[in-house]
């Protein structure tokens, strides 16, 4: 027994043992090392992600080592501790009974100058960002991280992003760019629906190609913020978050792993119709269904998406209950599960395609969008579901956004860190 409990106790440790550094592991070394200027005011902007190497909430580190002086913590969508749904506030200000700090809740805001009253209010000087990201344009908080990058340049104030991995790698960029008509907080500027970038590359093109055209900063002499970007140690754009060594830390409550990350930036396409993107069960985005979707027609569901041989995909019938309040709540549903067989050659854009465009075929009329413009939105633009209501094939869907991809390819090349 004591052998075998010597070896799981080993096999624990070295799964546990990162094989990257993140960016706020450099900088707090660089703290320590008192290459920080620590007479500065920070706030910190973050949210259950941002933990230490040995799972402890940064913030509440940074207060019990009284190294830096934070003066405010400020949580994005669902809250610094994570206790809000999606779509959710916390409230206004409050002080947090764990750490002492003024909480300040961020997801209120959607304009610059929001952000910088709430820097002013708190006296902050240095504003830090730390949050995971899952590598989709429209999971909302690189638009906190814009929005709150501009409030620094209105204010005046330094901005910092502690890079961390983009778990679905670096190197697969795909779908549409956002036109400006469709700019809103699931997408603020014109970037792919997949981009393959991380949050401190993300800082930096945003900082140089669209800051300096932000309506809000038209008034200054420069419309950039004094940005910095602490990068990580050992990534690389070939990892996935499990070759990174680090705990996976639910970013938000329907992401719950990786998987869920990986099939996100085309499944989540189903999150602008009327069909259950599969909140409220254990597997949002990977499940997906109707509660008319049943029986023979669901089998030809399954057997058309298989018979495209997508890459790196399999499809199976599923049936599930969504729990209150997400859509289709109480209702039995049939539907898919969508499982990834191989990553590598997985393209979850043209995937995702595919089952809005079967969808379509089988389901005629019962296929309906949201009457928020929802869909365009988490496209960019009209034009997929102009082209979806127009009964184009999912290639054809694919092949429109070509050039728009490549445009982008080229800006976003000028940013790459790793």
């Amino acid at each position: 027994m004591k052998l075998s409990f010597g070896f799981a106790a080993v096999t624990l440790f070295s799964l546990a043992s990162a094989t990257i550094r993140t960016g706020f592991e450099v900088w707090d070394e660089a703290i320590g090392a008192g290459c920080v200027d620590t007479s500065l005011k920070y706030s910190m902007i973050v949210n259950p992600t941002a933990v230490t190497k040995d799972l402890e909430l940064e913030v509440d580190y940074l207060v019990r080592k009284k190294e830096i002086n934070l003066v405010s913590v400020i949580g994005p969508e669902h809250g610094f501790r994570g206790a809000a749904q999606a779509g959710a506030s916390v409230g206004g200000d409050y002080v947090d009974p764990i750490n002492g700090l003024t909480v300040v809740d961020g997801y209120s805001f959607r304009t610059a100058a929001s952000w910088r009253d709430s820097y002013i209010r708190t006296g902050t000087q240095v504003a830090v960002f730390d949050i995971q990201d899952v590598g989709s344009r429209f999971y909302t908080y690189i638009s906190t991280m814009y929005d709150s990058m501009a409030g620094a340049a209105l204010a005046g104030i330094k901005y910092v992003v502690l890079d961390r991995p983009n778990p679905i790698g670096g190197i697969v960029v795909d779908g549409g760019m956002m036109s400006a008509a469709n700019a809103s907080f699931i997408g603020r500027t014109p970037i792919t629906q997949q981009h393959g970038m991380t949050v401190g590359e993300l800082a930096l093109l945003y900082n140089n190609e669209y800051l300096p055209n932000h309506p809000e900063l038209a008034g200054l002499a420069n419309k950039k913020v004094d940005l910095q970007v602490i990068k990580m140690q050992g990534w690389t754009r070939d990892m996935y978050y499990e070759d990174t060594g680090l705990q996976w830390i639910l970013p938000s409550p329907n992401m719950p792993t990786v998987d869920t990350a990986t099939v996100y930036p085309g499944m989540g396409l189903i999150e602008g119709t009327l069909i259950s993107e599969g909140r409220g069960t254990t597997k949002p985005f990977e499940i997906i269904g109707a509660d008319f979707i049943k029986d023979l027609q669901l089998q030809q569901l399954v057997d058309t998406l298989n018979g495209y041989n997508l890459p790196g995909v399999r499809f199976r019938s599923q049936y599930f209950t969504p729990l209150s309040p997400q859509k289709l709540a109480g209702l039995l549903c049939g539907g898919i599960e969508v499982h990834v067989t191989d990553r590598k050659s997985f393209r979850a854009i043209p995937t995702g395609t595919a089952v809005v465009t079967t969808l379509r075929d089988i389901f005629g009329s019962l296929f309906k969008y949201r009457t928020d413009n929802w869909f365009d939105n988490v496209t960019g633009s009209p034009t997929f579901r102009l082209l979806l209501n127009s009964g184009a094939s999912y290639q054809t869907i694919v092949q429109s956004y070509q050039d728009q991809l490549a445009q982008f390819l080229t800006i976003r090349n000028k940013y790459l860190l790793y």
